[in-house]
């Protein structure tokens, strides 16, 4: 399983690691994140991040590496500033180990309970088998089917919509 995995908030000393994640041919393959990406760019998101996007890192304690990263961003918009939208990846070499529980988890926690997003929306490829089930076991629905959603390795895929609806918590 993730013993020794610690879930905690980007900081600008994790560009190297999370530039690493994403220039994996299996992690751009697998989210909207475009091939090649820049170390700068991510150098400069975690500078000075933006208060409606929130950025978590999945660090192993055995090795200091970063197995992997989640994040939403708070929509903006008034009418819809009780949603967000999830994005995540897990290394491949640590795919199948809980980590994505880990961040999945904290990811709902921390949007539910203290940026109070009451709708988590993401997109997942239909044949991302794994990350689907990983969604659906934390209480995200099939929503829709999006033909043709996105161009990856020259072929254009398709997604299912998913969300999740948080139950809204009464005060005692």
């Amino acid at each position: 399983m993730s013993d020794g995995i610690r879930i905690r908030h980007a900081e600008p000393e994790d560009a190297a690691g999370l530039h690493a994640l994403f220039s994996a041919r299996d992690a751009y393959a697998a989210t909207l994140q475009p091939p090649f990406p820049s170390q700068a760019a991510w150098e400069q998101a975690l500078a000075d991040p933006p208060k409606h996007v929130v950025q978590l890192v999945a660090i192993d304690g055995v090795d200091g590496e970063l197995a992997g990263a989640a994040g939403f961003e708070v929509f903006r918009n008034p009418r819809r500033r009780h949603v967000a939208n999830l994005g995540m990846a897990v290394a491949a070499a640590r795919q199948g180990h809980g980590i994505g529980t880990q961040l999945l988890r904290a990811v709902i926690d921390t949007a539910e309970r203290w940026h109070g997003v009451r709708r988590l929306e993401l997109e997942v490829y239909t044949d991302n088998l794994a990350g689907i089930a990983l969604y659906e076991k934390h209480g995200f629905v099939r929503e829709g089917h999006a033909r043709g959603y996105a161009l990856r390795d020259g072929a254009y895929a398709d997604v299912y919509l998913m969300a999740r609806i948080a139950e809204v918590p009464r005060a005692p």
